[in-house]
């Protein structure tokens, strides 16, 4: 069983610089969006068909495609960076379709069972594979930040937080970028006991991963 993990915060906060002491040579890296990352990024190439398919950096937001990339890749970090767009890009097709009726509103369970079969992929790869999955927050009717979707009605068929045990938010603090560990009280974050000492920690998804790796005592791959 794959270790899975979110990363939330709204733009700009560190989640996409958080992968920058990542080796890429053991990192997968899924982006919906196709996007520069924001650190020098020597070692990370997107993968072209066409060429020696030695790439690490895939851009695709198709859920089939996505599961066979995290399936199919010998790498063991894998990074989905970000989720929302997956949804987002999906509603949009369906919205530009003008899709009415009974299939405008099917649009909100499918988009829910690709989200719900991505993040339980992410939970049956290989034992010694971590999939840290980034995505954007919302803050819903009761002040609380979460996970943001595409709305109540896909809100109402899946919780994306539940379906994982670490959830981590980014935090700016006297201009520091750190992660948060423990839950505010209106927000979604949670980890094991004992996997951090701090409520705050770098945001560095190395270090992250480093813990993770040695909290649930994972083997490197054979």
């Amino acid at each position: 069983m794959s270790i899975a993990c979110m990363i939330l915060g709204q733009s700009g906060t560190g989640k996409t610089a958080s992968l920058r002491n990542l080796d890429p040579a053991h990192t997968l890296l899924i982006q919906p969006v196709k996007k520069p990352l924001p650190f020098r990024s020597s070692g990370w190439s997107y993968f072209d068909k066409d060429k020696a398919p030695s790439g690490n950096v895939f851009v695709t937001d198709q859920a089939a495609q996505i599961i066979k990339l995290m399936r199919g890749t010998k790498r063991q970090i894998i990074v989905l960076d970000d989720f929302q767009y997956i949804l987002a890009n999906e509603f949009m097709r369906r919205v530009l379709d003008k899709e009415t009726g009974n299939a405008a509103f099917a649009k909100y369970n499918e988009i829910a069972r690709n989200a719900w079969d991505i993040l339980m992929a992410a939970s049956q790869l290989a034992d010694n594979k971590r999939v840290y999955i980034l995505g954007h927050t919302q803050e819903d009717e009761n002040g609380r930040t979460k996970a943001k979707t595409i709305g109540k009605l896909l809100d109402e068929k899946i919780t994306l937080e539940g379906l994982l045990t670490i959830v981590l938010r980014t935090a700016v603090i006297n201009g520091q970028y750190l992660f948060t560990t423990q839950n505010s009280g209106l927000d979604t974050v949670k980890t094991p006991l004992g996997l951090f000492d701090s409520d705050q920690i770098d945001n560095d998804l190395a270090a992250v991963d480093a813990a993770i790796f040695s909290y649930y005592e994972l083997s490197e791959a054979a």
